[in-house]
């Protein structure tokens, strides 16, 4: 099927999902969000399929939501939660999949990236990876509390409180945020390597045991408590959003790169003490 933001290929029972905005980082759209479903579904659906690996053309793996698209809409809290909603759904798509998910990233793993990337059942990062969730930074919210399921406390709490996006691949290995790190050049081939491995299994052993595991999260309220964060994410995106506001009156006038340079500016001040 043709796709704009995505492209899907079978390769030896390897369904490959590559996120094909790089021009962009990757970064997620309406549109991407849409394909990146009718993909899921596609593959969901196909007997032929064991195994999904997902990956971005270009040099990032996903920077995130395009803030772009989005960063002028007003909506009040209920709208917000309705938006955030489906970019739940989204995310959800990798988790839920009957069939087993392995992510190969590298470069930028941020935000929506970052979260697809903890999503997914398997993640192999390549050397050189920067990771994180800067939204705080921004004055937005994280809707998607993944990251607390992950890891430790202190570490969830340390990069969702900070908003530090240079998290690099090491650091995510020993935390628990990924399986593996390799070669910057060899993630994608190390990912499909593994996922032959799990297309080969039972597929229906494979989606029970699947099915099985995510139950014990579920068993312990993870899908409760990502709703409820939907609820606290859209109350801090309808009010409150004075770092936010000045970000998108920046990216407006001067553009996304004096944005950016004037977030890194104030944080960068404040650690050292000014």
């Amino acid at each position: 099927m043709p796709f704009e933001t995505i492209e899907l290929n079978v390769e030896d029972q390897v369904a490959v999902l590559s996120l094909n905005r790089p021009r962009s980082l990757n970064a997620i759209n309406r549109l991407m969000m849409r394909e990146v479903k009718e993909a899921m579904d596609a593959c969901n659906a196909d007997a032929s399929v064991g195994a999904i690996v997902v990956h971005g053309n270009g040099r990032a793996f996903c920077a995130g939501f395009d803030i772009k698209e989005g960063g002028q809409v007003q909506r009040n809290a209920e709208q917000w939660r309705t938006a955030l909603r489906e970019d739940l759904d989204f995310m959800l798509l990798f988790w839920d999949s009957p069939k087993p998910t392995v992510a190969a990233v590298h470069g930028y793993c941020l935000a929506g990236g970052f979260e697809i990337a903890l999503s997914c059942d398997l993640t192999v990062a390549a050397e050189g990876t920067r990771f994180g969730e800067p939204e705080v930074r921004i004055g937005s919210s994280v809707f998607y509390m993944l990251l607390p399921w992950m890891t430790t406390p202190k570490v969830a709490k340390e990069l969702l409180l900070t908003g530090i996006d240079k998290v690099d691949a090491q650091r995510a290995l020993s935390v628990g945020l990924v399986n593996e790190v390799v070669p910057a050049g060899t993630e994608k081939q190390r990912a499909m390597e593994l996922a032959r491995g799990l297309a080969i299994a039972s597929p229906t052993v494979m989606r029970l045991t699947k099915h099985a595991i995510n139950q014990q999260y579920e068993a312990m309220g993870l899908r409760a408590a990502l709703l409820a964060a939907i609820d606290t994410a859209a109350v801090v995106e309808a009010t409150g959003r004075e770092d936010r506001a000045e970000f998108d009156r920046i990216r407006e006038r001067d553009g996304l790169r004096a944005a950016l340079d004037w977030r890194n500016a104030r944080y960068a001040s404040r650690s050292a003490g000014a």
